[in-house]
């Protein structure tokens, strides 16, 4: 089967507003960016993740703010392939200027995704208000599960660096178990939206295929 064709933002897509993209990469309010969680993410280290593929990922329960309810991650075993998305964002004025194209192409992809049968959960670090602000801000179709604790990216081991934690990327297929994985480097910050679609589409037919008994 060949791969679902993709548009990605490349960062020269007229129908986003210039001044508004500056002013969620550089933001002069520092207000909201200068909190106790962006102390305690600001000394730098590397992500660690362990998690071998084949096998289960920790199980976690975050408020999923785009649906106003909450998401656990195990609740989809058995039902849809995951895609799950640790992305990295400062404040809902500012945004990683590596991880906010991902954010957008994402959110353009997202209906591909789930023609295919697979669920994106994008997990931030900004509280509850913040994230309401993201949602609205981005035109969100995907969950937007809130962690300003910080412990699920910890759980995961996907380190932190200068107020924020890393971002981080997974495929679990429909039986819970890990299918790739991307950790965070300078020279390749997240895994491009072609490739998650592609590994996510491969582990299910799209809707209204017919599916063979075993």
């Amino acid at each position: 089967m060949n791969a679902p064709r993709l548009a990605v933002y490349n960062g020269d897509d007229p129908s986003l507003n210039f001044c508004a993209l500056k002013r969620r990469l550089a933001s002069l309010d520092l207000r909201s960016l200068l909190t106790a969680r962006f102390f305690s993410n600001f000394l730098p280290l590397p992500a660690r993740s362990i998690w071998r593929l084949g096998h289960p990922l920790p199980d976690f329960v975050l408020p999923d703010v785009r649906n106003r309810t909450t998401a656990r991650l195990s609740d989809y075993r058995g039902r849809r392939t995951v895609v799950l998305a640790f992305t990295r964002i400062f404040s809902e004025k500012h945004y990683c200027p590596l991880c906010y194209p991902h954010i957008v192409a994402l959110n353009e992809a997202y209906p591909q995704f789930v023609a295919h049968r697979a669920e994106v959960l994008l997990v931030t670090s900004t509280d509850t208000r913040q994230s309401a602000r993201i949602v609205q801000d981005l035109d969100l179709q995907m969950p937007l599960l809130s962690n300003p604790s910080c412990d699920t990216f910890r759980t995961y081991q996907l380190g932190q660096a200068l107020g924020a934690p890393l971002p981080a990327q997974f495929v679990i297929d429909n039986q819970g178990r890990l299918q790739f994985k991307h950790l965070f480097s300078f020279l390749d910050a997240n895994a491009s939206v072609e490739q998650l679609l592609a590994i996510a589409t491969a582990q299910t037919p799209p809707l209204g295929t017919a599916v063979a008994a075993p």
